[in-house]
């Protein structure tokens, strides 16, 4: 019963922990459907594959969210039409790239201040190759999934008034101005107004609305992928003996390899694994502790859950394995030049 308790403890504290940070993705992701002009947004958006992957690499800076919260903000910027190279940037360097996780990185490694600068290189030069390899693909949509692919070509007609329940399918994270009455998508501009008090009423009504009931729809979907990523993570690694992990620790390749895997499916969040990989810090090289960092945030248990409410499985099969491979040889080029 011990370990039926510590899984139970850790399920807890993983949800506890990463939960806040989903929220806040949810609500940045609400946000943009009422306060901002998503389209103006993405118009401004470099269209090079390689431009695009940075600035999609830097948006972690406008919205710092871990990789619990960064899901929700691409989906819904996704379906505005950004360009793939920008969301795979931001979905892989966002949960690393933001002041929140490079502050709680230096307050960790004091003593290493130059795993803060290697953790942010390694992960922008990792997500603007996997984005570029990915912009090659010219239709977006296959990439997708087929729910997020069809409200992709629906809410690119500029047809008016935007169907109804029936068309569109899911109310989830439709765009523009709209109300969810019952189910249907309603034109803002459709709502009558009499006078300047009812106007100014209706119009925070009008945004409060679409805003709580994105929150609370997201919130369902994506609360439960959570949940269950959560529970498979404490598992694995209530069940997996930590001397056999420590043993593995003393060679560059096998100590790059297991604190991968570690980061993998151990799915702590990137605003506090720092604090974690500073425990292995006296067993494990500064070039496998770099490696967790950078491969933690970027593909864990948790995330391979709600990226499957984007992508494909085979899409999610083949960046999760192509950034792999990179972190794993920029890594080990690291043991070997810095030491």
């Amino acid at each position: 019963m011990t370990r039926v308790d510590d899984t139970f403890t850790l399920f807890i504290s993983l949800v506890i922990e990463a939960f806040p940070f989903l929220l806040m993705g949810v609500l940045l992701s609400s946000a943009l459907l009422v306060f901002v002009d998503e389209g103006q947004l993405i118009k401004r958006l470099p269209k090079h594959p390689v431009f695009g992957s940075l600035a999609g690499s830097c948006i972690g800076f406008m919205f710092p969210v871990c990789e619990c919260g960064n899901v929700p903000v691409a989906r819904r910027l996704l379906l505005q039409r950004m360009p793939i190279s920008v969301a795979i940037g931001f979905l892989l360097a966002a949960p690393t790239i933001n002041p929140i996780v490079i502050w709680s990185t230096w307050v960790a490694f004091r003593d290493q201040p130059e795993l803060v600068g290697f953790r942010v290189l390694f992960s922008l030069m990792v997500a603007v190759v996997v984005a570029c390899i990915f912009s090659v693909q010219k239709d977006s949509t296959v990439l997708l999934q087929p729910t997020l692919a069809k409200q992709m070509k629906y809410y690119a007609k500029e047809s008016r008034p935007r169907a109804t329940s029936a068309s569109s399918g899911s109310n989830l994270l439709e765009s523009g101005n709209f109300l969810l009455n019952q189910g249907q998508a309603v034109p803002l501009e459709t709502i009558p107004q009499t006078t300047t008090a009812q106007a100014s009423s209706g119009l925070s009504q009008r945004r409060f609305k679409p805003f709580l009931d994105n929150v609370t729809q997201e919130l369902r979907e994506l609360g439960g992928i959570l949940v269950l990523g959560s529970a498979i993570a404490a598992s694995i690694q209530s069940f997996t003996p930590r001397d056999v992990i420590l043993s593995l620790g003393e060679s560059p390749l096998t100590s790059i390899t297991v604190m991968m895997i570690i980061g993998g499916l151990i799915s702590i969040c990137s605003t506090v694994d720092a604090f974690f990989a500073l425990s292995f810090s006296a067993s494990f090289t500064s070039s496998s502790l770099l490696a967790f960092l950078v491969f933690g945030p970027m593909i864990d248990l948790k995330s391979v859950g709600l990226l499957l409410s984007i992508f494909k499985a085979r899409m999610v099969f083949y960046l999760f394995a192509i950034a792999a491979q990179l972190i794993f040889l920029l890594s080990l080029s690291h043991s070997y030049i810095i030491g």
